[in-house]
């Protein structure tokens, strides 16, 4: 009975892989200061170059579970221009999606005496999809062999708003329709999926402690699902080095209103060095048979200089 169970969700995170195809998963790597995985509006908003390396490790003790590694970099190149690159590899059982987006944004003034600042985003996506033949059992299927991969591109577009201490982004991924085998019916063709995130900023004039709520929504327009996150971040800066820890639950929102997942988090940047971990246990029927979900990030901070533009200045005055 417990293979059989394991079996089924397995097949049905396979069918959500599918269904995300050119899509990074959006665990909790953008709470890793990193939110440039989730809109090309963010590329190069910074004061400084920002490399992260960031490797997700889901379902911990469940054979062939996800698993995702995903490396970006994103930098100023004109005081109102950024550009930046993601590089990931995504496994889950027998399939793989491995590949690149290159984005490239543009940081306006809206009213600079308000503080309010509109980025604008887009991102050229490279993926391949790839079903492991070789790992099957040859007894399935004798005629079931060779290479089979798929190569596709598609674009994201994004915007980032903010005014003073708040902050809001929306992004749409895979806005390019996909060209589908007729013969195979269950094969999704609209890979739209749309993500908008929001919170702000809360410190008290030179306290050094801030405190950072958010939220996510995802919306999958192939199967109609969508997901939100609710997090809570705070901070203690310590001249240009701070330190953080937090919390994240993630709501199925077409089930009931007890989360999917809920974990701790914590992160600290010094000397340009940038580590973060989260992680977070399922809450549903898979929890007896996992040890949870593992996120951790590497990164590193170099090349500071401010622009003469505020609208790429990082808010925190220090």
């Amino acid at each position: 009975m417990k293979k059989i169970f394991l079996t089924v969700l397995l097949c049905s995170s396979f069918c959500t892989v599918f269904s995300q195809e050119l899509t990074i998963p959006a665990q909790t790597q953008y709470l890793a200061d990193n939110p440039f995985l989730l809109s090309p509006s963010y590329a190069g908003i910074g004061d400084n170059a920002r490399v992260r390396l960031n490797g997700l490790f889901q379902w911990v003790g469940v054979e062939d579970a996800p698993m995702n590694q995903s490396l970006s970099a994103d930098f100023r190149i004109a005081d109102r221009t950024g550009v930046g690159a993601v590089f990931y590899n995504d496994k889950n059982g027998n399939t793989r999606q491995y590949g690149a987006k290159f984005s490239f944004a543009q940081h306006l003034i809206l009213d600079e005496d308000s503080e309010q600042y509109l980025s604008l985003g887009l991102s050229f996506n490279l993926n391949q999809f790839k079903i492991e033949i070789e790992k099957f059992s040859n007894t399935l299927d004798s005629s079931i062999d060779g290479n089979r991969f798929t190569q596709n591109y598609n674009l994201d577009v994004g915007f980032l708003y903010r005014v003073k201490s708040y902050f809001a982004a929306f992004n749409a991924s895979n806005i390019l329709p996909k060209q589908i085998d007729q013969a195979i019916k269950l094969e999704p063709n609209l890979l739209v999926n749309y993500q908008f995130y929001s919170g702000f900023n809360i410190r008290n004039g030179k306290s050094n402690l801030e405190l950072e709520p958010s939220f996510l929504y995802q919306y999958f327009q192939s199967d109609k699902r969508s997901t939100t996150d609710l997090n809570l971040k705070v901070k203690y800066h310590n001249y240009e080095d701070y330190y953080w820890v937090g919390i994240t639950t993630r709501f199925l929102n077409d089930q009931s209103v007890t989360p999917v997942t809920v974990g701790p988090m914590l992160g600290l940047r010094t000397n340009n060095f940038y580590f973060g971990y989260s992680y977070q246990i399922n809450t549903n029927e898979l929890l007896p048979y996992n040890s949870g979900t593992h996120m951790v990030s590497l990164g590193f901070d170099f090349l500071q200089g401010l622009s003469n533009c505020p609208c790429t200045q990082n808010r925190i005055v220090y």
